[in-house]
């Protein structure tokens, strides 16, 4: 397999209108304007386009609207250059809409059409919670916002099968699957992407990534920040919800399906989907839920809350490739890193390292890639041992980013250029949707009680997970990065 580039070109400069639902939002104000500026200051955007931010309540006139938008992404974009902000600003602009009232909504978005002329292409992006996306998206069929648009629907889809079946149906009624976008920023990672290429487009790493040379894989994405006041999402959503069937699984994907038959973007969500048919659904025993000291006293949170702040799920894969292999998800609030990583264990060699150091049985070495904003990797790696002691030491070997690694985007940056770009890769399918939320149903209907944690730990021991490692040995102790 030959990976898509991360480099990234204008592919198309039809006029663009994107209407963001949830404009005033966290996810919005962190992640969503700070990367159509990040894709409008590289000249990765059309000449002509445009953004309506919406949401039940105005901020004020539109210039209040631009002024937030720009003092959020100079929060988020350290080091932007404040007149090319306000520059970017003067195309956004605001009208409030809710699932009862889409009315005003409606006429800026038919006059905004009319302003960028013929051919201008409408992209809708919800930002809301699963809740709220039903009642949204079937405002904009009845106000005709949704009329030939392009339908992002940001993760999680549903918050279980039936749910994720019944908004994937009424996505259906209103545009053909190739027009709704499932977002699930963890796919568009320049490090995500780079693990798919790094195991697959090298054979010297590509005949070593299996179950006759792979003992554990850990796929950890801890983080330190706790909810942060957001209480609301976290009582209703967990932490399992909010990111195993979704983040981690994406990783998951990334790490151990089949190489696409090709680079056609549909070969490779056809062999994600084929990865997930073969996974076993999560099993309740090997689960482990966490709720962090402290989280119930939380604004918001009730005082006998229930609600996981971490959670590690050993997943096992039912294909000649990984037979017998444990891959361990894990993820938290309030942990004492935020070093989000990949670490494969591979198997000691049959015979031990031939001095008498090892014995058959140890463990070998290990592979560390990162997970967060770019793909650092580490290799143990045996060597000889120095001086006149015969035999064989660890050590670490990594790999350099080559020059023009700075060009790479950010994972949000990634995802509107593919969706203005037509390559959907980077999107998760009805059918990928639904299967990992039937991965998901047995922890969902039975979960485990969540062990409490001190702020700042490694979370709760997760106890015979099939000897993942818990701390991996090679990774960069100065890494901490949040993806």
């Amino acid at each position: 397999m030959t990976a898509p580039p991360t480099t990234a070109s204008r592919a198309d400069d039809r006029p663009v209108l994107l209407v963001l639902f949830g404009a005033t939002g966290d996810l919005a104000r962190r992640m969503l304007f700070p990367a159509l500026f990040e894709l409008w200051e590289r000249g990765l955007l059309p000449d002509r386009f445009e953004v309506i931010g919406s949401g039940r309540h105005s901020p004020g006139t539109d210039q209040d609207f631009r002024h937030d938008v720009v003092a959020a992404v100079a929060d988020s974009a350290d080091g932007a250059d404040r007149a090319a902000l306000e520059r970017f600003a003067e195309r956004i602009r605001f009208a409030t809409a809710s699932a009862e009232d889409g009315s005003g909504l409606a006429a800026a978005v038919q006059q905004r059409r009319a302003a960028l002329g013929e051919g201008c292409r409408t992209f809708l992006y919800l930002s809301v919670p699963p809740g709220q996306a039903d009642g949204m998206l079937r405002m904009t069929d009845r106000e005709g916002i949704a009329r030939d648009a392009t339908l992002m629907v940001e993760k999680p889809v549903g918050e279980d099968v039936d749910t994720a079946r019944a908004l994937n149906a009424l996505l259906a009624t209103l545009a053909p699957e190739e027009r709704v976008l499932r977002v699930d920023h963890f796919l568009a990672k320049e490090s995500v992407r780079s693990l798919l290429a790094l195991r697959t487009a090298n054979p010297w790493l590509a005949g070593s990534w299996d179950a006759r040379h792979i003992a554990s894989v850990l796929i950890d994405v801890p983080e330190k920040i706790d909810i942060e006041g957001r209480a609301a999402f976290m009582e209703r959503t967990g932490t399992f919800r909010d990111m195993i069937p979704t983040h981690l699984c994406q990783a998951l994907a990334a790490a151990a399906m089949e190489p696409p038959s090709s680079d056609d973007p549909e070969a490779e969500r056809a062999a994600r989907l084929r990865l997930f048919e073969q996974t076993r659904p999560f099993d309740p025993a090997r689960t482990v839920f966490g709720q962090y000291e402290g989280y119930r006293e939380e604004d918001g949170v009730a005082a006998d809350s229930t609600t996981e702040t971490f959670a590690a799920v050993e997943v096992r894969i039912d294909n000649p490739r990984w037979q017998g292999v444990p891959f361990l998800l894990r993820t938290g609030k309030a942990l004492d890193s935020a070093d989000h990583r990949l670490t494969v264990r591979f198997r000691p060699t049959a015979d031990g390292d031939g001095d008498g150091d090892r014995t058959k049985g140890e463990a070998g070495t290990e592979l560390v890639v990162g997970l967060s904003a770019t793909a650092d990797v580490r290799f143990g790696v045996r060597l000889s041992r120095p001086g006149p002691r015969p035999g064989l030491v660890d050590g670490v070997l990594g790999l350099e980013p080559l020059p023009g690694a700075d060009a790479s985007l950010g994972a949000y940056a990634q995802v509107f250029h593919h969706a203005l770009s037509g390559d959907h890769r980077v999107f998760t399918t009805a059918a990928e949707v639904e299967r990992l939320w039937e991965l998901a149903a047995p922890v969902l209907a039975d979960p485990p009680p969540a062990v409490r944690y001190p702020r700042g730990s490694s979370g709760p021991e997760v106890p015979g997970m099939a000897g993942v490692p818990e701390v991996p040995e090679v990774a960069d102790p100065a890494s901490d990065r949040a993806g």
